[in-house]
């Protein structure tokens, strides 16, 4: 992947995670991604985070993560994307709502967009 492009994708995932809000209802963390190591998480060690919770594969993991969240902060928005604690609300950019047919794939997450611009 080039790395403008990521940088561009990190971006507007972020600018995703400021137009959403956390849902009362996540699913299962079993196929979520440890936003410290990558690997598949455990269940029984998450951390509260930003109004949900962030899920890790160990409590070593979950020990880095409290020390310095910030590090981890993107890796843990989308984490809580997959598992359905974030729902996108509006646009990214704009905060307008979103129009059909724009959606883009961030990650494992579908985003929504106003426009083609």
């Amino acid at each position: 992947m080039n790395s403008r492009y990521a940088v561009a994708v990190l971006a507007l995932c972020l600018a995703f995670i400021g137009q959403a809000v956390v849902s009362a209802a996540p699913k299962e963390p079993k196929d979520a991604k440890c936003p410290v190591s990558g690997k598949g998480c455990n269940p029984e060690a998450s951390a509260d985070f930003a109004g949900g919770k962030v899920y890790f594969c160990c409590g070593n993991c979950a020990k880095a993560f409290s020390g310095d969240s910030a590090k981890f902060a993107a890796k843990a928005h989308q984490q809580m994307v997959s598992t359905g604690q974030l729902v996108q609300k509006g646009c990214p950019f704009s905060g307008a709502p979103v129009k059909e047919g724009t959606k883009i794939s961030v990650g494992d997450a579908e985003v929504g967009i106003c426009c083609n611009n």
